[in-house]
């Protein structure tokens, strides 16, 4: 009986030492060496793992930039030594880089801002807005529990008043928040723009300034004014096309509530 028990052990020994060496030998045979390229970029990049690149995280990215050709001006927070760096790692020409950031759609902060009722739940945007379209009398306006804030890799969001504001210096354009938020008052821009409209209500005016006296009226002043037809109505709230805007300030001067802000 134990000499079977031994015989049994030993049998399964040399298998265990035949199909390591098989496994090793394997091994060896089908690597593929990864391009140190990849690494070496993936360090110069951010690390965020944004997205805003359109990959999943910095190394696909790199991996992307070596083997499929990507340009390498993709990612919005590698700038300046970097990207030079990676530059000279691929051989490959920088290119135009358009900066872009995130801009909030509303200016209904607590102190302007009207609200149904009381919400003592998670303070999580995503949360609050499952309960009745959130606690704020207009459904289209921004709840102020900074998930958005929260997603920010490069800590460019910050709250004030009830209300998301993007640091514009910082910001990089990554759209992490615009993919949380529940209330879609945030979109991504051209960095350079020079007005835009911190407003998303699209009801009627009069039901807009019952809600909030900071809210588009719809009155189509701005649109009037605009000589290039950059801005129009559209849903009851003024809506710019950034590609015709020339920024002078026509719209802002004519709009009675003052949400036509020119970029600093």
């Amino acid at each position: 009986m134990i000499t079977e028990i031994l015989l049994a052990a030993v049998c399964l020994s040399v298998i265990g030492l035949v199909l390591g060496a098989a496994l090793g030998l394997a091994s060896k045979a089908f690597y593929i060496k990864e391009d140190e390229r990849i690494a070496l970029i993936t360090e110069l990049l951010p690390g965020a793992n944004c997205g805003g690149c359109g990959f999943a995280g910095c190394s696909n990215y790199a991996d992307a930039i070596v083997n499929d050709n990507e340009p390498i001006n993709l990612c919005q927070g590698c700038k300046g030594e970097n990207l030079a760096s990676i530059s000279e790692i691929v051989g490959g020409e920088i290119g135009d880089i358009e900066r872009k950031v995130a801009y909030i759609r509303c200016s209904g902060q607590n102190s302007i801002a009207n609200k149904k009722y009381e919400y003592t739940g998670m303070s999580d945007c995503v949360a609050a807005s499952r309960l009745l379209d959130g606690f704020m009398q207009c459904k289209y306006g921004c709840l102020g529990f900074g998930t958005c804030a929260a997603v920010c890799p490069y800590n460019a969001i910050y709250i004030n008043d009830g209300v998301a504001v993007v640091d514009a210096k910082t910001c990089v354009g990554c759209g992490k928040c615009v993919a949380v938020c529940p209330k879609h008052v945030i979109d991504i821009i051209p960095a350079d723009t020079k007005i835009y409209v911190q407003c998303s209500s699209r009801d009627k005016g009069a039901v807009t300034q019952k809600s909030c006296t900071s809210g588009c009226l719809g009155c189509k002043l701005c649109e009037k004014a605009c000589e290039v037809h950059a801005i129009k109505v559209i849903d009851n709230v003024a809506v710019i096309d950034f590609g015709l805007c020339t920024g002078c300030g026509k719209c802002e001067e004519k709009c009675p509530k003052k949400i036509i802000k020119i970029a600093e």
